[in-house]
């Protein structure tokens, strides 16, 4: 399996493509920049199999009606914020008055609870850590040795919790028992910045001290 960072939009959302047998791919948070996602894609002559959202934030889901239509693959997102898409109050868009109001066609497929998901060639593990957002997931390949926290754990911080359904508490909690038991040497695959390890983070996160 491969995987490759693609920041897209004015706060540099990665997006990240996942690759694998065949060329097959997942999509995980396409946040903007459609034409410059499609393109890539389609020079790699790679071939889509699915949209997957760590949450519902306006920065990571700018693109996915576009990608969505240009592939015909579906969009999985957790069930608390099925409605995100729908609505710029809910996804944060609405704040802003230099960012267009973001709305999405529904997501085709819910996902509730904790469980193993398998996508095509790829199968890998569904994690709820909210607190950044009440359905913010986190997605671990065990074979390649690498999780997809989206905005709960970056390198040297954690994900803001000052927006609407954010919790401190919550977020911190979902990092220690969700993330921090992965093997240290699983790197970790940020929403924004750059990529780092679990163990790097409990040894130098200032935001974990004590764990």
């Amino acid at each position: 399996m491969k995987w490759i960072p693609i920041p897209l939009g004015p706060i540099q959302t990665n997006c990240y493509i996942l690759s694998g047998e065949n060329n097959h791919c997942l999509i995980f948070d396409p946040g903007e920049e459609s034409d410059k996602l499609t393109q890539y894609i389609k020079k790699k002559s790679y071939k889509p199999l699915a949209i997957v959202l760590t949450h519902a934030h306006f920065d990571h889901i700018g693109a996915v009606d576009d990608i969505r239509k240009a592939f015909s693959i579906p969009v999985y997102i957790h069930k608390n914020e099925k409605k995100w898409l729908l609505d710029p109050a809910l996804n944060g868009s609405a704040k802003y008055e230099m960012i267009p109001n973001i709305s999405c066609e529904p997501a085709d497929h819910l996902i509730m609870g904790e469980q193993e998901m398998i996508i095509g060639d790829f199968s890998f593990q569904i994690f709820e850590t909210p607190g950044h957002s009440p359905g913010s997931l986190s997605f671990y390949f065990k074979e390649a040795g690498l999780v997809i926290a989206g905005d709960a754990l970056f390198s040297g911080s954690i994900g803001r919790t000052d927006l609407p359904g954010g919790n401190h508490e919550q977020l911190i909690k979902s990092i220690h028992d969700k993330l921090l038991t992965l093997p240290e040497d699983t790197i970790v695959l940020p929403g924004h910045g750059p990529a780092t390890t679990i163990g790097q983070e409990m040894d130098s996160n200032p935001f974990l001290n004590g764990f």
